[in-house]
């Protein structure tokens, strides 16, 4: 991140030795902003020592514990917001407090055309159906894609099926699927839009997400979709309009999304293009002015 963020002007990054050295580091603030658990709970160890205002973003849709701690660090926050309406609606039935809804952005990943077609020759004659995430079945979901690969091998075997990533369960389920000839595991990539250009297909059975805003990404290279109506992934995902969603757990309903997908070229390019017009939305743009926004409020 420090190396991504070099050229941006007025940041700058604190070291600190462990949590609550950060405290005596940081210096006089305006607001601070927590994204996840740990900065949660610095934020408020923070506004208990020098009473300054904290914005708590919830970015996962799994409930928050119904603990003191939480409900202090919730309760305390100057501004709440959720990504998606799943997680704002969870937070608002706790009763800690207003909740906004401010959703991720897409990242305008640019991707080399070169790049793209090279991937693509490397699987002629074929219908690329790809997933990019973090290889940790319980969240993303591979084996659901995987069990509809199979479904799919020998019924239309001109489909191939792509993973993109890293993670944990990346051994054991390319050994689960080793006989499959129709799986292809190519790992983590640098710059993974050059891939996803290449795809026919995004197949995305995430078994819970907050948002799912790689998913953003793909309906910015033009890519249609197929996801888990799972989360805040319907946010995004409108069946019908902006992608198909499939039953969560469903490699039957998966596989006959991707039949659809495939045997109608129509279907495939009206997603696409529905799914770009709704991206102003999820600009950085959009994003940024509804945080000056809420920053401005909390400072007051």
């Amino acid at each position: 991140m420090r190396e991504h963020l070099a050229g941006v002007s007025h940041l700058s990054f604190i070291n600190a030795s462990h949590q609550l050295a950060g405290h005596m580091a940081v210096g006089r603030a305006d607001v601070v902003h927590a994204h996840e658990a740990k900065a949660v709970h610095w934020a408020f160890l923070h506004w208990l020592w020098k009473r300054t205002p904290y914005v708590l973003t919830r970015r996962v849709d799994t409930p928050v514990r119904q603990k003191t701690a939480n409900r202090w660090c919730y309760r305390s926050a100057a501004r709440r917001v959720a990504i998606s309406r799943i997680i704002q609606r969870h937070l608002e039935g706790l009763g800690w407090g207003e909740v906004e809804l401010i959703p991720s952005a897409f990242s305008s990943q640019l991707h080399r055309e070169e790049v793209a077609r090279q991937f693509r020759d490397e699987f002629p004659g074929k219908f690329l159906v790809g997933h990019a995430g973090a290889v940790v079945d319980r969240h993303k979901g591979q084996r659901v894609l995987l069990e509809a690969a199979r479904l799919l091998e020998k019924r239309l075997p001109d489909i191939h099926f792509i993973f993109l990533g890293d993670g944990e369960d990346r051994e054991i389920l390319e050994r689960e699927s080793a006989d499959q000839p129709n799986v292809t595991w190519l790992g983590f990539k640098e710059n993974i839009a050059d891939y996803l250009a290449g795809l026919d297909v995004f197949a995305f059975p995430s078994r819970n997400e907050g948002l799912g805003s790689v998913l953003l990404d793909v309906m910015d290279l033009g890519i249609p979709i197929i996801a888990a109506e799972v989360g805040g992934i319907p946010d995004i995902v409108h069946h019908e309009k902006t992608g198909l969603l499939m039953t969560n757990g469903s490699a039957a309903a998966l596989a006959d999304g991707l039949v659809r997908l495939y045997e109608q070229p129509s279907l495939r390019q009206s997603l696409s293009n529905v799914a770009r017009e709704q991206l102003e939305a999820y600009s950085a743009q959009a994003m940024a002015a509804s945080y000056w926004t809420l920053y401005s409020k909390t400072k007051q």
